[in-house]
């Protein structure tokens, strides 16, 4: 694709969760019309767009009925069918293609690709059945996490297993009933960070800063920016995410997240081939949102260099978070209060998120621990 496509075109987006949404935030902004394509009547992404067709992902009849709509198709998330994404693009513009979505929806394929482009991946071994599992142990040594080939966001589809002789066994053969799995060893964990990079079809790119990361049960809890990492670890970083986005045909907004080990060795995690959690500081840090990015990647208008304008740490606003937030916004001008509209609140849901600009990284950091929120 060469040709730009321009404000008061169709941009019709597939999933409305809270990426959908701040994509189409971004697309209003400039201009351009956007169309949701979401099973759920009125979400967050609908909220904010012109219109919405209420469908499941795999119903290829309405997914071509949205791409008939639209000047270019894009997705929030990346568990949409690569071969439906294939037979939509008869109809209209899919710039990001199926290549990223293919391998990045499968673990095996994930890592084999990182591999081949001469980047680590903490040691792993793939197995099939429970004998397989006692050999991997053997030769990995716990701590361990067992994960999916597919599917899994947020701790979903992973053991962890640190006792080899405590473990529950049916828990793991239940894993393997959906599939062949991944044993990763755990290794000696210093920090976890991502970057996030965006390209337009002609291969310009923007990167953003690298941003350094902390989990709760699994689940993103607290991200700031930029991350205290060594120069030559962020180097690094900024070297694998260019050559990464090249080699996968990069168009749009993807993430990478990493390991940095107490050696300061830098290991490859995963690819998100779509905007990231960690990456929603970027609208208000920097000068161009993650979202804007994306929106002119796919769009294919030229790519802005980016600019770090201010420090921030963001922290999620989780089910449990989100009416104390509320009834704490009042006291805080610092706080720029993101609630992504969903209906059904629910423990360990991501419902927003607080970005909050400064200087003082770790006191911010520290009273945010501090503060009873999210001491729950």
């Amino acid at each position: 694709m060469n040709k730009a496509i321009l404000p008061g075109s169709t941009i019709g987006i597939i999933g409305g969760g809270q990426l959908g949404q701040m994509m189409a935030l971004s697309a209003k902004e400039m201009g351009y019309k956007v169309i949701i394509l979401d099973p759920t009547a009125n979400c967050p992404a609908a909220q904010v767009s012109d219109d919405q067709i209420v469908a499941n992902y795999d119903d290829l009849e309405k997914l071509i009925a949205l791409a008939k709509r639209c000047d270019v198709l894009t997705y929030e998330f990346e568990n949409v069918d690569a071969e439906t994404i294939a037979e939509v693009k008869k109809y209209t513009q899919v710039p990001q293609g199926t290549k990223a979505l293919s391998i990045t929806q499968n673990r095996i394929l994930e890592k084999n690709f990182i591999e081949e482009n001469d980047f680590r991946t903490v040691p792993h071994v793939v197995i099939k059945n429970i004998f397989e599992y006692h050999r991997a142990i053997e030769k990995l040594q716990a701590p361990v996490i067992i994960k999916t080939i597919t599917g899994g966001y947020d701790g979903k589809g992973q053991i962890l297993v640190t006792d080899p002789e405590n473990v529950c066994f049916a828990e793991i053969e239940h894993l393997l009933m959906q599939g062949p799995c991944l044993v990763e060893k755990k290794i000696n964990l210093k920090k976890e960070v991502s970057v996030v990079v965006s390209a337009n079809s002609q291969g310009q790119t923007s990167v953003f800063p690298v941003i350094e990361n902390i989990h709760r049960d699994n689940i993103l809890h607290l991200s700031n920016c930029p991350a205290a990492i060594s120069s030559k670890a962020s180097q690094l970083i900024y070297q694998i995410g260019e050559k990464l986005a090249q080699n996968l045909e990069l168009v749009g907004t993807m993430c990478i997240e990493f390991f940095i080990s107490t050696d300061d060795e830098v290991f490859v995690n995963e690819i998100a081939p779509r905007p990231h959690n960690s990456g929603h500081l970027t609208i208000e840090a920097c000068n161009v949102s993650q979202f804007e990015a994306h929106i002119r990647g796919v769009c294919n208008l030229a790519m802005p260099k980016v600019e770090l304008l201010k420090s921030a740490v963001m922290v999620n606003l989780l089910g449990q978070h989100l009416l104390k937030a509320k009834e704490e916004l009042p006291d805080h001008a610092g706080w720029h209060f993101h609630d992504y509209g969903k209906a059904e609140i629910k423990n360990n849901r991501k419902m927003g998120h607080i970005t909050i600009l400064t200087e003082k990284i770790e006191q911010e950091k520290q009273a945010i621990d501090k503060n009873l929120i999210w001491d729950v």
